[in-house]
């Protein structure tokens, strides 16, 4: 069977500096009838495995560690059997969650992996938070953007961890060069495309 995305969506909390708030999560699954990786684990191991069922998880990929992407994810490792994969420049953000708990994996610039017989190549966007990762599969024109790029611009940036400077180099030097028709698949709200975000930031800030 040829590769597909699954979509589903969790609510739960984001935490940082000292505030809560109410959020709504995207989840991604990548894969064939087979096997299939996780891009994050937001809110809800059940809401997770429901969308696996009984494929092999061979990787959970998490784009960046804000609690509200990563909190259950140790949980869900242990449900799917399958290795917790991190870039480590988000290593702090990972403590202020998990403390010492390690991921299994580092992911770095470049890195691809191969599921249901597609690539996935991970692209470093840092910004939103030091590590963040974006993870591209050009067979199926899609990008799995996390909180780097949303359908209406880059992602938050007013927070620890983050600079607007450097999302804006991300999305600049790295994501803007892919295909304007690739389907940008976010960690939040409705999916888009690199074109449509290309014309807006044109007429905003580039």
């Amino acid at each position: 069977m040829s590769a597909r995305v699954d979509h589903g969506v969790s609510s739960g909390t984001f935490s940082l500096d000292g505030e809560t708030f109410e959020v709504d999560n995207n989840i991604w699954v990548l894969g064939d009838d087979e096997q299939c990786v996780v891009f994050d684990g937001p809110h809800s191991v059940s809401a997770v495995t429901a969308l696996v069922g009984d494929r092999e998880c061979v990787g959970i990929l998490m784009t960046h560690a804000h609690d509200d992407h990563v909190r259950m994810v140790p949980e869900l490792s242990e449900a799917l059997e399958a290795p917790m994969l991190l870039n480590p420049a988000d290593a702090e953000l990972w403590a202020l969650t998990h403390g010492e708990l390690p991921w299994d994996d580092a992911v770095e610039d470049g890195d691809v992996f191969t599921v249901a017989g597609v690539d996935i190549e991970a692209i470093a966007t840092p910004g939103h938070s030091p590590g963040s990762t974006c993870y591209h599969v050009p067979e199926l024109g899609v990008l799995f953007s996390g909180d780097t790029l949303f359908e209406g611009g880059p992602g938050a940036t007013g927070r620890s961890f983050s600079s607007r400077e450097t999302i804006e180099r991300s999305l600049r030097e790295r994501l803007f060069e892919l295909p304007p028709e690739t389907v940008v698949h976010t960690g939040h709200g409705p999916s888009t495309t690199i074109g449509a975000e290309l014309e807006r930031a044109r007429g905003d800030w580039l």
